[in-house]
């Protein structure tokens, strides 16, 4: 980084350049050249990857805006027309970055006045929204906070969450999970999430759940002691109740509960932690049933162990993945 102070014009000529080159990076119409200026103007000073990876964030609200109506714009040579998805993206970058939130943007509801992004790895963590709201992130979680005037809107990317949230009946608070949401005004529940699975229980409160965001409707409500789960093509949510030995929320203690599973059950909760996936070969193999209570930091190590203690063994497959295999039976004497 510079070895010296840098004024306020200085650093907004560089968000400038950030700005600039995430919308360029973006466009169909970027050239190989273009390319090499910008790992050029990237590796010149620290602070310059600093800012492209905040725009990056700030692109990736953009991308999940509100769209306006259409506007009549006057005719252009097709040659200087610009898709009006790119010019959307651009604009609402621009908008945020030089100040965050332009006083017409946020009075529209397309741009929020507030961003948070959180990412936990190899610890759970607690955090404080800007509007007072408690998260508790599991392992391996990525989500987003941005405060529309319409809304709270947390984007769940990956993991599983414990919210707690501040009251606000104007001002409702909706997570986005996979193709579906959650909305809320003001409770406590936890969000699961696992490629396109999602599982939402409520602590106290209701919210409604949607398995799709398209859909019309705000969803089906949930009270205390329910669970809701939805995955990719889901109409509805499946709804189900839950009992006072439910275990989803064992992960606040640091530990994974399977009570008597089948492995097909249980490896979604498993390869939540893991790096790699682990799989089964068949169905035989995924109806074998599996039950007891790890640590969520050492998950790596039961794969190793389950041959030692179910009736299976490892292989790889093409891609590298572990994969669980039945024993064959051997038949009963005659």
């Amino acid at each position: 980084m510079t070895d010296h102070s840098l004024s306020q014009d200085e650093y907004d000529a560089i968000t400038d350049a950030a700005a600039h080159w995430c919308m360029r990076l973006h466009a169909d119409d970027c050239s190989a050249q273009e390319r090499v200026a910008f790992e050029q103007w990237l590796a010149a000073d620290p602070l310059h990857a600093f800012e492209y990876q905040a725009m990056l964030e700030i692109w990736d609200v953009a991308g999940d805006l509100p769209r306006p109506e259409p506007i009549a714009v006057p005719m252009v040579p097709a040659k200087h027309q610009t898709p009006w998805r790119t010019f959307g993206m651009a604009a609402a970058v621009c908008a945020l970055a030089l100040p965050l939130a332009a006083y017409s943007g946020w009075n529209l509801g397309w741009l929020p006045n507030s961003y948070q992004h959180f990412e936990t790895t190899n610890n759970v963590r607690q955090v404080t929204l800007n509007d007072g709201s408690k998260v508790e992130l599991n392992l391996g979680t990525e989500l987003t906070y941005s405060n529309y005037k319409d809304q709270r809107r947390i984007t769940l990317k990956k993991g599983e969450a414990f919210f707690s949230v501040t009251h606000d009946t104007s001002h409702p608070f909706v997570v986005k999970a996979a193709e579906g949401k959650i909305r809320v005004t003001g409770t406590k529940f936890n969000v699961w999430m696992y490629e396109d699975q999602v599982k939402v229980n409520l602590i106290e409160g209701s919210v409604l759940v949607s398995s799709n965001d398209d859909l019309p409707g705000d969803g089906l409500r949930l009270g205390p002691s329910m669970q809701a789960s939805y995955g990719r093509g889901d109409y509805i949510p499946r709804i189900r109740q839950t009992y006072d030995n439910d275990n989803s929320l064992a992960w606040l203690n640091g530990k994974l509960v399977l009570d008597d599973l089948a492995l097909s059950e249980a490896l979604p909760l498993i390869n939540r932690y893991l790096a790699t996936p682990l799989m089964v070969a068949d169905n035989s193999t995924g109806a074998i049933r599996i039950g007891g209570i790890y640590n969520i930091k050492e998950l790596n190590t039961l794969v190793t162990n389950l041959p030692k203690v179910l009736p299976v063994y490892l292989t790889r497959n093409e891609e590298g993945n572990p994969v669980l295999n039945s024993i064959p039976q051997k038949p009963p004497k005659s």
